[in-house]
């Protein structure tokens, strides 16, 4: 059984739910929880766009087409969806980072992302 990594966010309080509709994480729990096993820092409780969707597709990660095979009915604009750590600063980078809810982002992204970086993006009608 996986071990989680202590579930506090980039704010240092508890880590609150990033969605449950449609279900994410590393763990499927909801929560952008994490692990050693994580390879991909699943930590950015990230909210879609239709340009973050587009990039992503673009870069080789189709998070928007359907895949029933794996229960996953493709993300929308509007919906949250832990995202690779490293994901979300290439985006940024590239000008295209979606909106992110702090109080739902793993602390352990921080280890990837400058706190700067992530409040930059931070979704105003979060928290």
């Amino acid at each position: 059984m996986l071990k989680k990594d202590p579930s506090f966010n980039v704010l240092g309080s508890s880590l609150e739910p990033c969605s449950q509709v449609p279900l994410t994480g590393f763990f499927r729990d909801g929560h952008c929880n994490t692990c050693a096993e994580d390879q991909g820092s699943h930590t950015v409780c990230a909210v879609m766009t239709a340009e973050f969707l587009a990039y992503s597709k673009y870069v080789g990660n189709d998070l928007s087409t359907p895949r029933p095979e794996f229960g996953f009915s493709g993300l929308k604009p509007g919906d949250h969806w832990c995202l690779c750590a490293s994901r979300f600063l290439q985006a940024h980078d590239e000008g295209c980072a979606p909106k992110v809810n702090l109080a739902a982002t793993h602390h352990a992204a921080l280890e990837i992302v400058p706190l700067a970086v992530l409040e930059g993006h931070a979704d105003a009608s979060e928290g």
